[in-house]
């Protein structure tokens, strides 16, 4: 049986780390933290395309304008044909300052799948277009990571084990604290009315919360599925120094989730809930960055997401499931600042999947692999056995984790 921990308090965060684990720690210096955004975040308005005019035909109303002298509210500029969303740039602060953060466009699994549930139960186990003849892997993909070094101490920041730790022997998970959501707290709403009673707010207050529960409704069915139980933004940005305290003193591969990114009606552009959660992904990833403190050279994150979303918003001012995504790395020793993989200019729409999405121009499994390969000098017998045939590719972003 699976040994799991559910914990949330800071003394008992730490207290967990005189248990032993099924990985033992004894020859390595990297630390690799896997973050998972459940839900498909939207690539395009995230690293903006921004000499594609097919981009800004496409969004109308989304789009991130382009940059321009003296305007804060715009694409950060990152080469002449690419830019980063403002409210991520705001929140990397420091790491993107530093170009301690590179961008892999057009990745993402062969095989097209628009189900929430199945494309992330594939990057999970590793695998790739299972529809048509590829296998389901039994055991997780960092499990089998894991396996292969041999010298790792796993764990899962979850509420419960995540496919991709699935295995014959047990890795723990660590359950990260969550607030209550006031508009879907009924006990909570009560008391706030209550104690607001006969006050000059009490109709501004009750407005508030009648509206974040309707808001609070629009989350429905698909949006939770996606989630699986995924935190918010908002929690990993609040919880992330606890993460960075145990990934220094004891752990040193680990996965965590980010839920909320379905956005299929009113996403906004350079405001509104993608960029909210963008700016609190990136102030979590800044924050973990300085907590990690000398760790942060030996240390690599990887951002990934199941797959992307389309090009054109749609008539909710959203946008629907899509196809290639762009995963992000960070870490100390990362030469950043750069995109790289294989690329393609979107000036028409036979440059898109289906002339809707982005189209899948690096396997994911070889961008992983490679990483792996160059953090911890994987033979290809060990490769194999994390991604079958899959070739890893160096995309040169591991120099040195000293």
């Amino acid at each position: 049986m699976d040994r799991r921990m559910f914990l949330s308090s800071g003394a008992a965060l730490l207290a967990s780390a005189v248990n032993t684990r099924l990985f033992a720690a004894s020859g390595t210096d990297a630390r690799l933290l896997f973050v998972f955004l459940r839900g498909a975040y939207d690539a395009a308005n995230t690293l903006v395309p921004i000499s594609s005019d097919l981009y800004y035909e496409a969004r109308p109303t989304i789009a991130i304008p382009r940059p321009a002298k003296g305007q804060a509210q715009a694409a950060h500029e990152l080469n002449a044909d690419w830019g980063l969303h403002p409210a991520l740039a705001e929140g990397l602060g420091q790491v993107l300052t530093d170009k301690q953060i590179a961008f892999v466009p057009f990745v993402g699994i062969p095989g097209v799948s628009r189900s929430h549930f199945e494309a992330q139960e594939w990057l999970e186990l590793g695998a790739a277009d299972v529809e048509n003849g590829g296998r389901l892997p039994q055991d997780g993909m960092l499990y089998r990571l894991a396996q292969a070094v041999g010298r790792v101490e796993a764990v899962a920041f979850t509420d419960s084990l995540p496919s991709t730790f699935r295995g014959g022997k047990s890795v723990d998970n660590i359950g990260l604290d969550r607030r209550p959501d006031i508009g879907g707290n009924k006990a909570l709403r009560e008391e706030l009315l209550r104690s607001y009673k006969g006050h000059a707010l009490e109709g501004a207050l009750r407005e508030g919360l009648t509206l974040q529960r309707e808001v609070t409704e629009v989350f429905n069915e698909e949006q939770l599925a996606a989630d699986r139980g995924a935190n918010s933004a908002k929690g990993f940005e609040r919880e992330i120094s606890r993460v960075a305290a145990l990934m220094r003193q004891k752990f040193n591969l680990a996965f965590i989730d980010v839920g909320g990114w379905d956005t299929h009606v009113g996403q906004g552009g350079v405001t509104g809930p993608l960029a909210m959660r963008l700016q609190s992904l990136g102030s979590g990833l800044s924050t973990y960055a300085k907590q990690m403190g000398p760790d942060w050279k030996r240390t690599v994150v990887v951002v990934v997401s199941e797959f992307g979303r389309t090009m054109k918003e749609n008539g909710g001012k959203g946008t629907d499931h899509g196809y290639g995504t762009v995963y992000w790395v960070l870490g100390g020793g990362i030469p950043g600042g750069r995109l790289v993989g294989e690329q393609v200019a979107l000036k028409k729409l036979g440059d898109l999947n289906e002339d809707r999405d982005l189209p899948v121009l690096n396997d994911y499994r070889s961008v992983l692999g490679g990483i792996f390969k160059d953090m911890y000098g994987l033979s290809k017998g060990q490769l194999q056995e994390i991604y079958g045939d899959a070739q890893p590719k160096s995309l040169g972003l591991i120099k040195s984790l000293a």
